[in-house]
């Protein structure tokens, strides 16, 4: 099949640094809002119009997923660097872009690790999550995605 992104060519990375062996990631980008009830003015019926509230956005974040394979020798960010990290309880750089563009990333900014989870079963690969939150403004830039271009037929 043609046309179709390839989640392989997505990647995410933390202080410059891909991470390892990944096999998955995922970035939510969040709207908080509030409800605005406004009274109708005092000339107009009361009707069910009056019913219904409009929304107000009070705040944009973003959350970054990523799952990964424990390697033992592992050169980009893994579970040793991540828990590192997390240890210092500082923000990290992370940007998601495409394979080979990392100049060029779509999604960029500081990010807290909030939760990082190494699992490891008896007889199965050993793996790892990490989940990062926004430290403040995140620089989100759609037109650097070039995969969502239309390709040439």
């Amino acid at each position: 099949m043609t046309n179709y992104v390839n989640g392989s060519d997505l990647l995410v990375s933390i202080a410059n640094k891909a991470v390892g062996h990944c096999t998955t990631h995922t970035t939510t980008f969040n709207t908080e809002t509030k409800d605005v009830a406004v009274k109708p003015a005092a000339s107009v019926q009361a009707s069910s119009a009056s019913l219904f509230k409009s929304k107000r956005v009070t705040g944009l974040s973003v959350q970054i997923k990523a799952d990964g394979l424990g390697f033992y020798n592992e050169a980009e960010t893994g579970i040793k660097d991540l828990l590192g990290k997390w240890k210092l309880g500082q923000s990290v750089q992370v940007k998601c872009f495409e394979r080979e563009n990392d100049e060029n990333p779509y999604v960029s900014g500081n990010f807290i690790i909030t939760s990082l989870e190494n699992t490891a079963p008896a007889g199965e690969d050993a793996t790892y999550s990490v989940t990062l939150d926004n430290d403040g403004e995140v620089t989100v830039d759609p037109t650097k995605l070039d995969l969502l271009a239309t390709p040439a037929a």
